[in-house]
Formats: structure tokens, C-alpha cells, sequence
């Protein structure tokens, strides 16, 4: 199998469709199945390893990064066979900027570059955007990173980046890493960033299978990720139907979820973990499902389980999202505003004030 590769954004860069992520992965394999697994990942054409610095003080330490420098050295990979994506936290932007914490995930990971990095999630709306546009640019200058994205960003905020980076003569975010499944598509395929797609901006489709819900799994042994719009319920009801129809079409649930992502106009590239060969080659061959069934037909038999139309907002999670936002639906009431007034309810109750919506559980290493 070579997989076809696809540009990143307007960038030097082009990546297979398929790229393979670290979260709570390499840590929970065999060494050695790790390395067969990677090496025939490679060799079935993956290009792309999203490799992060995933933890927060005061947790446990994780290593699943430096595993996976040990993993590429024992299987004999050389460096121009495969492109590191790595993670930039804004909680950890200080008056040096992101190169503190680029140089400590680079020397974790045993490499001196990195050809991607995506910025995490923005909780901060006082954050200065320039000031990071600029300090990007910068560390292309220096030879660290070729091109850079973010992680579910609002399409407003992104824009402003463009804008900057525009104004400043500097490259700008070349792709935005997304929640994108058959569950959640009120902001992949909503009107906000659909302008972005058509000005160059490629997605990366993350969480695919909802951490495992949507490959059959209805109650995942490991962490996942964030509930935007609170619909995981709705999503895990769905399962059964689900898996039936992945059974018709005669693939696997996994399959079928991947499949959907491949559909998607903008998409460079789809993110899933793997932890084992057998996982590993049936992801790869979601690629068949496509030409098999047809992207507009796999498209309509997927519609009955989007579970976020009309709750989450289509212009994205972070804080800067544009004023007057709307969910797509008449009467709809987006996710975001809907946990806020629940707070606000909760703490007059209470009467004390409102927490912080502090977001992903994905926290990172700041220093």
C-alpha cells in the first residue's frame, strides 16, 4: 500500500493522508511491537508522527515522546522517511517565547527539528497574537520548525493570525487540527471555516473515533478527550446503529469512522493512534472504503449520527470566536453558552463565584 500524500496549507510540506499520534500510546505497548508497528508504518507510506509533551506538573511523567525517539532509532528509520509534528503549548509563551519549550520537546524526542508545529488550545483571550505570529516566524528563520498550525482554534481567531502574519510579511498557520468524526461536524463542515478551506487552509482530523466510542468501544479504559457540547451520551446511544452499518457495508466501525474524514474537501492529513500491528493495517485500509462506497454516498449514510448539529457553535471553541456566533440551527443553543449559563445557575445557588471553563485535560509541560 503507498498512501497518497497532500499538501500542507500553502507550505513546503506534503503529507501522507494518514499520520499516526502518541497520546497514551507507545507507554501502553511492547517495545518491540512498537518498533514492528512504526517500521511498517513507514514502510506503508506514513510520513507524519504527531509527537507531544503530554503532561502537567504535579502528574505523573509520561514519555510516550521518548519512547518513540528510541522506537525510530531501533527500527532503523532514517530522518528523511518521516516528518515530526510537534506540540507548542500557549501556557507556556514566556518573554523567550515558544523556543524554551520547542528545544525541550526536540531534545526528548532526540531531534533538532521539527517540520510542524501545532499550537495548543487558546483559553486565554488576552493573549497577544502578533507576539506569537512573530515568535514563529522567528524560529523558521532559525532552521527549528518549516510551518506551523493550530489545535482547535475558533475560525476567528484564525483569521486574525492570517491577518497578522499577512501584515507582517510572515507565514502564517497552514493548518488547524480539528475534532472532526462522524459525531462532530458543526465545525469542520460549518460556514466559518469553510472560507478558510477556501483560502488554502488544510484540517487535520483529530479524535475520529472519539477516543474509541466509535470504533465499538463504549467504555474506553484510557482518557479522552473533551465533550464539547456535552453530546457524548448521544454519541455512545448511536453505537449499536453504528456498528451495524459499518457490517453492511462490510468494514469495521474504525474503518468506517476513518473513511468519513477522508471525505472532507480540506483534509490533508487524518491523526488516529495505533497500538498494534492488527490496528494498525485496519486503519490504512479505510482508504479502500472510500473508493469503494463513494465520498458523497459514505457522507449521506453517516448524516443520522451527527450528534453536534445545532448544540456546538461553527465557529469554534476558543474565546475570541466572532461576536453574534450562531449555531446553524433556528433555536439552537450552542454547547459553550449552554455550560455557561449552567454555571452562572449553579454558582447562585451556591453563591460563590463561577470557575474558569479551563478546557482540555491534555495539560502540558510548561518548562
Amino acid at each position: 500500500m503507498t498512501l497518497p500524500r497532500r499538501r500542507i496549507g500553502e507550505s513546503s510540506l506534503y503529507t501522507s493522508v494518514f499520520a499516526l499520534g502518541s497520546w497514551h500510546t507507545y507507554d501502553r505497548m511492547d517495545f518491540g511491537d512498537a518498533v514492528a508497528m512504526i517500521r511498517a508504518a513507514v514502510d506503508a507510506g506514513v510520513t507524519l508522527f504527531d509527537v507531544g509533551v503530554y503532561t502537567f506538573p504535579g502528574a505523573a511523567p509520561v514519555f510516550t515522546d521518548v519512547l518513540f525517539s528510541a522506537i525510530v532509532r531501533a527500527a532503523g528509520i532514517r530522518r528523511d522517511e518521516w516528518m515530526l509534528s510537534s506540540k507548542l503549548w500557549i501556557e507556556g509563551f514566556g518573554d523567550a517565547g515558544f523556543r524554551p519549550q520547542l528545544e525541550n520537546a526536540l531534545f526528548r524526542v532526540g531531534q533538532e527539528r521539527a517540520e510542524l508545529v501545532i499550537l495548543g488550545d487558546l483559553r486565554d483571550s488576552t493573549v497577544a497574537l502578533r507576539d506569537l505570529v512573530l515568535d514563529l516566524a522567528g524560529l523558521t528563520r532559525a532552521g527549528l520548525i518549516a510551518a506551523w498550525g493550530v489545535n482547535n482554534w475558533s475560525a476567528g481567531s484564525i483569521r486574525a493570525l492570517k491577518e497578522i502574519a499577512a501584515a507582517e510579511g510572515v507565514d502564517g498557520p497552514q493548518i488547524a487540527q480539528l475534532k472532526y468524526s462522524v459525531a462532530r461536524r458543526a465545525i469542520p463542515d460549518g460556514e466559518p471555516f469553510a472560507a478558510l478551506w477556501a483560502e488554502g487552509l488544510s484540517l487535520q482530523a483529530s479524535d475520529v473515533m472519539e477516543g474509541g466510542i466509535l470504533a465499538g468501544k463504549v467504555a474506553p479504559e484510557r482518557g479522552i478527550g473533551r465533550d464539547p457540547g456535552e453530546i457524548r451520551e448521544r454519541i455512545v446511544a448511536g453505537v449499536p446503529a453504528y456498528v451495524a452499518l459499518a457490517e453492511r457495508l462490510g468494514v469495521t466501525p474504525a474503518q468506517l469512522s476513518i473513511a468519513f474524514t477522508l471525505t472532507h474537501p480540506a483534509l490533508a492529513t487524518t491523526l488516529f493512534g495505533a497500538t498494534s500491528m492488527e490496528q494498525l493495517h485496519g486503519n490504512l485500509a479505510a482508504l479502500d472504503v472510500v473508493d469503494r462506497v463513494g465520498a458523497e454516498e459514505l457522507r449521506t449514510l453517516v448524516e443520522p449520527f451527527w450528534a453536534d448539529r445545532g448544540v456546538v457553535d461553527p465557529e469554534g471553541p476558543d474565546r475570541r470566536a466572532a461576536p453574534g456566533a450562531r449555531c446553524p440551527e433556528p433555536g439552537a443553543r450552542c454547547g459553550r453558552r449552554r455550560r455557561r449559563r449552567r454555571r452562572r445557575t449553579r454558582a447562585r445557588e451556591q453563591e460563590i463565584t463561577p470557575k474558569q471553563d479551563v478546557g482540555s485535560c491534555k495539560r502540558p509541560v510548561l518548562a
